[in-house]
Parts: C-alpha cells; sequence; structure tokens
C-alpha cells in the first residue's frame, strides 16, 4: 500500500473518532444544557411571582383577586413568535400558589385547586426553606412528557407562608434543542470532511513529492540525465539535496575513472607517433624527410589538444543536468555567424553555401552551447563535402518543435557505420587526408541536444548528408 494512503488512512481514522468522540459528546451536552437554561429563567420567574403574589397570600385574598382571571387569560395567549426560525403559537408555562401546608390555592391550568401538593419535591423541599424543583412525567412510559417544576417560597418578613411553582414542559424545549443538534450535526460533518479533506491533500502532496524523488532516484541509477525536483518543505528540500550530494559524489568519482581510463587509451596513438618521431629525428637524415618528421610531431600535437580540449567540452555537457541560462536564440543569425567564421575554409573549397533559415525564428536555450553544437555540425560537414560542394541550412517547425538542419553534399554514410557516429571516440576517415577526427563532436552534438528536450538525427538523403538538430519551442 503507497505510503500516502496509509499516512490519509491513519489521518481519516483519527480525525473520523475525534470528530465522532467531539460531535457525540457535544450533541448530549446540548439536551441538559438548553433545560438548565431554561431551569434558571424558571427561578427567576417563580421569585418573581412570589414577590407578587405576597399581599394577596399574605391576607387570603387569593381567589377573590384578578389573579384566576389573568391565568386563564394568560394560557389563551398566542404569541406568533419567530425565535431562531422556531414558530412559538402558545404559552407553555404553567403556574400554581399552594399555602403553608401545600394545598392548592390557585392553578393556571384549573385543575389542582384544593388538592394536595405538600408531597411534591417542588413544594416540600420549599417549605423546608430549601430549593424546590422536580422534574415529572406525565405519562410513565413516554420520557419526553417530563415537566420542570421549579417552586420559590412566599415570605411574611422571614416566615413562608406560601409556595408558587412555575412548570415548563421539555417538550416545549424539544425544536430548539433538535434545531441545535441539526445545526451541529451538519456543521461538525462539514468540519470532519474539510478536515479529511485537507489530510488528502496533504497526502497527495506527500505522496507526490515521493514519487518526484523516487523517480528521480532511478532515473539517476539508469544514468539517465535529470534535473533535481523543486520540493518545498523542509525536510523534503534537505532529503532531495541529500540525494544530489550524494549522486554528484558517486558519479563524479566513476566519472574521473571512466575518463581516465578513456583518455589513458586515446593518447596512446598520438604520443606513440611522437614519440617514434623524436627517436628519428636524433639520426641524421636529409632536410626533407627531418622536416616531414617535424610536421607529424606537429600534427600529432595539435591532435593531441584538440583531443583533450574535445574531452574537456564534453565533460562539462555530461556533467550538467540542466541548462545555465534560457534566452531566446535567433537561428538564422547563428548560422550566418558561424559561416562566416568559415569563409575562408569555404572560399578556399569552392562550396556553395545557402541558408534557408527563416529570420526571426528563436528557440529557447543557452546560445553558447547551441552555437559549439552548430560549430561541430559545420566542421563534420565541411570534412566531407568534396570542392565545389554544397551546404544548406534550414528549418522547419513541426509538432512543437523545430528541426534546424545541415545538408551537405558528399558521399553517403556507410549503412554499418549510421548508428554509430555519436557514439565516443567513432570516427570516419576524411576523404581529403584519409584520418580520423577525436570522434567527440558529433558525441558533444547529442549530449547538448539532450540538455535542450532535442535530439540529433543523422541520415543519408538524396545528394548526400542530412544531419538535424531538433529542439522544443518552449
Amino acid at each position: 500500500m503507497p505510503l500516502g494512503v496509509r499516512i490519509f488512512l491513519v489521518y481519516f481514522l483519527f480525525v473520523g473518532l475525534a470528530g465522532w468522540f467531539v460531535l457525540s459528546t457535544v450533541m448530549d451536552e446540548i439536551r441538559p444544557g438548553v433545560r438548565q437554561s431554561t431551569e434558571e429563567t424558571l427561578v427567576d420567574t417563580a421569585n418573581l411571582l412570589a414577590e407578587i403574589l405576597r399581599d394577596d397570600v399574605k391576607h387570603a385574598r387569593l381567589q377573590q383577586s384578578r389573579w384566576p382571571e389573568l391565568l386563564k387569560a394568560y394560557g389563551l395567549r398566542q404569541p406568533q413568535a419567530q425565535i431562531w426560525g422556531v414558530q412559538k403559537s402558545a404559552v407553555s408555562h404553567r403556574i400554581y400558589v399552594t399555602d403553608a401546608k401545600g394545598i392548592v390555592l390557585l392553578d393556571s391550568s384549573g385543575v389542582a385547586v384544593g388538592q394536595d401538593y405538600s408531597r411534591w419535591n417542588d413544594v416540600l423541599l420549599t417549605l423546608r426553606g430549601e430549593y424546590g424543583a422536580r422534574s415529572t412525567r406525565e405519562d410513565p412510559a413516554d420520557e419526553n412528557s417530563s415537566v420542570m417544576y421549579v417552586a420559590a417560597p412566599i415570605k411574611d418578613g422571614t416566615q413562608i407562608i406560601g409556595v408558587v411553582s412555575v412548570a415548563k414542559p421539555n417538550q416545549s424545549l424539544q425544536p430548539y434543542i433538535e434545531r441545535s443538534q441539526r445545526r451541529l450535526g451538519w456543521l461538525g460533518a462539514g468540519l470532519i470532511v474539510l478536515g479529511l479533506l485537507i489530510g488528502g491533500v496533504l497526502s497527495w502532496w506527500l505522496s507526490g513529492s515521493l514519487r518526484k524523488l523516487t523517480r528521480y532516484a532511478q532515473a539517476v541509477s539508469q544514468g539517465q540525465r535529470a534535473e533535481l525536483p523543486a520540493l518545498r518543505g523542509g525536510e523534503l528540500t534537505q532529503l532531495a539535496q541529500a540525494v544530489q550530494k550524494m549522486r554528484t559524489e558517486l558519479e563524479g568519482k566513476a566519472y574521473v575513472e571512466q575518463y581516465v581510463h578513456t583518455l589513458t587509451h586515446e593518447l596512446k596513438s598520438p604520443l606513440a607517433a611522437i614519440r617514434g618521431a623524436a627517436e628519428l629525428l636524433e639520426s641524421d637524415m636529409p632536410a626533407e624527410q627531418r622536416q616531414r618528421f617535424v610536421a607529424n610531431i606537429a600534427s600529432e600535437g595539435a591532435r593531441l589538444q584538440q583531443l583533450i580540449e574535445r574531452l574537456l567540452n564534453l565533460a562539462l555537457v555530461e556533467q550538467r543536468q540542466g541548462l545555465e541560462e534560457r534566452v531566446e536564440v535567433e537561428l538564422h543569425d547563428l548560422a550566418d555567424g558561424l559561416l562566416q567564421a568559415q569563409a575562408a575554409r569555404i572560399q578556399a573549397a569552392g562550396l556553395r553555401v545557402e541558408n534557408h533559415i527563416a529570420a526571426g525564428l528563436v528557440v529557447p536555450g543557452e546560445r553558447f552551447l547551441l552555437r559549439q553544437a552548430l560549430t561541430n555540425l559545420l566542421d563534420n560537414a565541411l570534412d566531407f563535402t568534396p570542392p565545389g560542394g554544397e551546404l544548406r541550412f534550414s528549418a522547419e517547425i513541426a509538432e512543437g518543435r523545430v528541426e534546424l538542419a545541415l545538408f551537405n553534399q558528399g558521399e553517403a554514410i556507410p549503412d554499418y557505420a549510421l548508428p554509430r557516429l555519436t557514439e565516443r571516440f567513432y570516427s570516419l576517415p576524411r576523404p581529403a587526408s584519409g584520418r580520423k577526427s577525436t570522434g567527440l563532436g558529433l558525441n558533444f552534438v547529442q549530449e547538448v541536444a539532450a540538455l535542450h528536450g532535442g535530439e540529433l538525427a543523422l541520415s543519408n538523403v538524396p545528394g548526400g548528408v542530412r544531419a538535424s538538430l531538433r529542439l522544443p519551442l518552449a
């Protein structure tokens, strides 16, 4: 199972359980919380009524007062109040008053007048001087039928002369409880979903970063050129940099060993020629023969210098993982500059040169490397073009790429050599001298093309050879 999926599952389990526990706890606290709030209001109401009713109870004129009529009118009121989205169309308080013995003197419902309520906790405890409250079910089988009763003492000085109780059915609170639970449920579910979504995004981001590092490590292990992925996050960035540093150190060691071996092998032939010519020069010989051996030494020395310079340039390109700059390079002017630099050689060979690259055509890349690559292609073309032959630069745009081509008139490349021309140190004899080059030029061009996200293609075409450098436009 992928690491990102495992992280998400753990996160899902943690957030889900934590969200469920918190939501369940809060849901369970809504009902008692609302009832506690209501009880506090009932306490205030009962104590207010106790003060208002005191004189009527003291002088035993409660039944002759307007209280029965007022309470009856109160019970018939229809508030039509809109309370936080809940419609309240009837009053729900019940009020009854007892004397000091617990006998009901007044009842807003009109059903308990004359009954003995002295054993009900609200009346019993209040007459004892304690806080009197009770919760009683009207239907013993229905828990939602419970009614809260809160009483307050009616005092004459310090003597308790009666009790007033205020009752409220819990059923009247149910719409507010359900509304709060419903709103909290939606809010809690939304927060849990949001938390899981954030967890999913974080897991996807972490998995994506790890996949980038994995692909980078796999590309490195396969010897491919790959750029260090751009990662955000302290530890991931440090890990990427550590992998890059390890790669650089390991590749550097292997690269040096490979190049020392290769350079040693390639230097043997010119050094042997120089040493043999030097030994022969120690003996007496005609001036003309001496001059020929001196020329051989100079030629082999130049070959050594060219070999070393080409190896250094190739090593520089092969070790790079990306471009140091990316600017717009105008191809027509670049080709013109190279042809002018080789004007003396072109004129001496009587070659016909054409530049068919459209003015203004540009590709993004590193100007120096592209110039070096085209220089190598042009040198190769000049070496294999016979006197009076033709050279032609052209460029075409297709499928988001520019195909920069150099045609040179000359003999076709042998079939056995075509797939090997970009190999390091592989070269064909030059028609004019019969000598081979360093065999590093086309390998250099191929590396430059790869750095730019392109490719090099060599092919035989009617009348000559075509070298194509395919580069992306963006």
